[in-house]
């Protein structure tokens, strides 16, 4: 409840009561009189009150809840001479049959009984208000109203309790404020009561919100802040407790000024955070309830007043995991691992897939490097693409994809494709696997080494210039490395993209797709050559040949 505290000073309020009635009585009349006329047409009756013009009232002062005229022509009715209009007083039945209540009541009014009465203030004056209690019209001085003057009460519902009575006047006095000043005090004790409390105290929970619920101790309303209801932290009170409830509180706190209690059941409890270190340790496996689920993860509950989280990666080896709601169910019961004590911060946190196989043992104990076997593309990148291989999934990178190394997985596999691929690696540390599509491949360099040997001479066209070498362009497809040191007497500078160049081949290795060649051998193959078709022929002398060369050497001199 919330009070306004103004100044009151004491003020004589039976001056004032006299005062707000003075006008009302002034010219105000109670007689009684026949209705003598009753005119549907103009609904108004005439009354004769033994003046000089019958008096004017309006049928609706006449009518029952029915909308019928209770009264008939002839009928005696006691009436409030109320005005004049023009010659013709002007009378009102309901004002007489509200003076008739308020006598009654005086009447039988008992001044040793305590009266607490509600109604609507509905005028006010310099003196008061005017409360209108089912029909009765009460007066409440603004000293004895606990109503702030900045305030416009017309209106406003209130309980007052009757002062005086007086019996000659037909008048009654009630105060606001010895009822507000009696809850006033009644609350202090509770209050106070609450707060010497050696043990918690008993509560009922009367109603329950978004942030918090209301519990009744003693009489009196108390906030429950949904941060003072478990030592879990802010939890929705909804889903732990009905209205009717008792629940064992504390006193946190108590506004005297807005009346504001604040209680805490948390604080009614043992904090299991304080002998946390003798009830859990990281590593420990605990039956827990799954309490709530979020996108992100699921909350746990593992009574005595702890919950821990549970990350949506620690809850399958699988990495794919779109919705925690997909593996678990709220009020569902798991074995989980706790992986994470932090007592400063009071948070716990817990791992399911710690408790399940690695799916890269189960992996290992059906497959081994070098197996082929098929899969469902589940994802491309610019490095490749993931192969989901069961419960695991493998890469296939880039390299691995084809041997035309212009090609990437992304030009030609999509999401959900089929495709077989060949275990080349597997890292059970890590949990990764190694996928190739073209080690199911005859591989270019295979075929070339079919129909080439170390030792024949090539013709290939210059595709990429590096700083270690220069690639050139054979058949089929197939390329090979000619070293810097390799490439005298040319140089890498002067070469350009498409010129054609001869060597000699001196490295196949079909597997790995690599050869290499050299230019700088090459005079010496074609020198091995010519020595050696030299020798196979009979007909030419040793002199003959150095003869030859010596003539070479005079010419170019």
């Amino acid at each position: 409840m919330k009070f306004e505290d103004i100044e009151i000073e004491d003020v004589d309020f039976e001056a004032m009561l006299e005062e707000s009635f003075k006008k009302e009585e002034s010219g105000s009349d109670l007689v009684e009189g026949v209705i003598v006329k009753i005119s549907e047409e103009d609904n108004q009756a005439l009354v004769d009150i033994n003046r000089k013009n019958e008096a004017i009232i309006s049928l609706d002062q006449l009518k029952n809840s029915n909308g019928e005229v209770e009264f008939k022509e002839g009928d005696k009715i006691e009436v409030v001479v109320t005005g004049q209009k023009g010659e013709r007083p002007i009378v009102s039945y309901d004002l007489a049959k509200k003076r008739a209540a308020m006598k009654e009541f005086i009447e039988e009014y008992d001044d040793s009984q305590e009266y607490i009465v509600e109604g609507v203030i509905t005028k006010k004056n310099r003196g008061g208000f005017i409360v209108d209690c089912d029909g009765l019209e009460f007066f409440m001085p603004r000293t004895l109203s606990y109503l702030s003057p900045k305030t416009n009460p017309i209106g406003k519902k209130i309980k007052a309790l009757i002062v005086k009575v007086n019996k000659e006047e037909g008048s009654v006095v009630v105060s606001r404020k010895e009822l507000i000043e009696r809850e006033k005090s009644k609350v202090q004790e509770i209050v106070d009561a609450i707060a010497n409390a050696t043990e918690p105290v008993t509560g009922v929970v009367k109603k329950i919100t978004s942030y918090g619920m209301f519990v009744d101790v003693g009489g009196i309303d108390g906030l429950v802040h949904y941060s003072q209801i478990s030592h879990k932290g802010p939890v929705n009170p909804a889903k732990y407790f009905n209205e009717g409830d008792e629940v064992k509180v504390v006193m946190v706190d108590y506004d005297k000024k807005k009346r504001h209690l604040s209680l805490s059941i948390k604080d009614a409890n043992p904090n299991p955070w304080d002998k946390i270190d003798e009830i859990l340790e990281v590593g420990d496996t605990i039956k827990v309830t799954v309490s709530n689920i979020e996108p992100y993860g699921a909350f746990v509950d593992l009574g005595e007043d702890l919950e821990a989280f549970l990350h949506v990666s620690e809850i399958s080896w699988d990495k794919n995991v779109k919705h925690p709601k997909d593996y678990l169910k709220v009020g569902e019961e798991i074995d989980v691992e706790i992986i994470e004590i932090d007592k400063e911060n009071q948070r716990l946190r817990v791992s399911l897939k710690k408790l399940l196989p690695k799916p890269i043992e189960q992996f290992m104990s059906q497959h081994k490097i070098g197996d082929v076997v098929s899969g469902e593309v589940s994802s491309v990148t610019d490095f490749g693409a993931f192969v989901k291989l069961g419960a695991i999934e493998g890469l296939l990178h880039n390299q691995e994809c084809s041997w035309d190394k212009g090609v990437k997985c992304k030009d030609i596999l999509k999401p959900g494709d089929s495709v077989e691929v060949k275990i080349i690696d597997i890292n059970a540390d890590a949990g990764k696997i190694s996928l190739s599509k073209k080690a199911l491949e005859k591989s270019p360099a295979e075929e070339f080494a079919a129909n080439h040997k170390n030792g024949d001479i090539v013709e290939g066209t210059v595709k990429d210039v590096k700083d270690f070498g220069v690639f050139i362009a054979l058949e089929n497809g197939v390329d090979a490395l000619i070293r810097t040191e390799d490439l005298a007497p040319l140089k890498a500078e002067e070469l350009e993209k498409g010129q054609k160049i001869q060597a000699v081949l001196v490295f196949i290795d079909a597997k790995k797709d690599r050869i290499r060649a050299s230019v700088k051998r090459l005079e010496r193959q074609k020198e091995r050559d010519a020595l050696a078709k030299y020798s196979d022929d009979d007909s030419i002398k040793l002199g003959d040949i150095i003869n030859k060369d010596l003539n070479k050497v005079k010419l170019n001199v």
